[in-house]
């Protein structure tokens, strides 16, 4: 399935999920998985209590998996945003841009919302290279090299996803 944007994801992801779910080829499906940037929900989406990156990881992901209410369906977010995958492994990035790179960067799921990973490779690209941050572009070809064992090891919420999807492909059987 796929989706245009996450405002497009939010108002459509329960009913294509429940369609696949409850479809013909139900029996053959392990799950079905959604896949969101933390940072990229509208600010409206949370309860205005929720501040802090794991407060809203778990409420948003009770939150939508509510809304399709099937043993099969799970949400994860990429935290706080796919780019932080990309700053686990900073050897993919030119020179320049990697050696402006804050202390942060070493906890990838930490660079925050107020300066969330993309928003940090885009300053730092026009900064240190004189252009933009193209997520579509420089994020596509920098995550055909992403070493996803380095990723994994820094990315909690990452490593949680992927551990949960190797444990349902094990418990099928696949």
């Amino acid at each position: 399935m796929r989706f245009s944007g996450c405002g497009d994801y939010l108002s459509g992801f329960a009913k294509k999920a429940m369609i696949r779910l409850n479809g013909p080829t139900r029996d053959e499906i392990i799950a079905v998985i959604g896949l969101l940037d933390l940072y990229g929900l509208p600010g409206n989406f949370y309860p205005s209590h929720l501040n802090e990156a794991k407060e809203r990881y778990e409420w948003a992901k009770q939150e939508l998996q509510s809304r399709v209410r099937h043993e099969k369906f799970l949400q994860f977010f990429a935290v706080h945003e796919l780019e932080a995958w990309l700053l686990s492994n900073p050897d993919l990035f030119p020179y320049e841009v990697r050696n402006a790179f804050p202390g942060s960067v070493a906890d990838p799921e930490s660079v925050n919302f107020n300066h969330s990973p993309g928003k940090l490779l885009d300053k730092l690209f026009r900064e240190k290279l004189k252009r933009n941050y193209k997520k579509t572009v420089d994020g596509y070809d920098f995550f055909k090299k992403l070493n996803p064992e380095v990723a994994y090891r820094k990315c909690p919420r990452l490593r949680e996803m992927l551990d949960e999807m190797l444990r349902l492909a094990k418990d099928s059987g696949n």
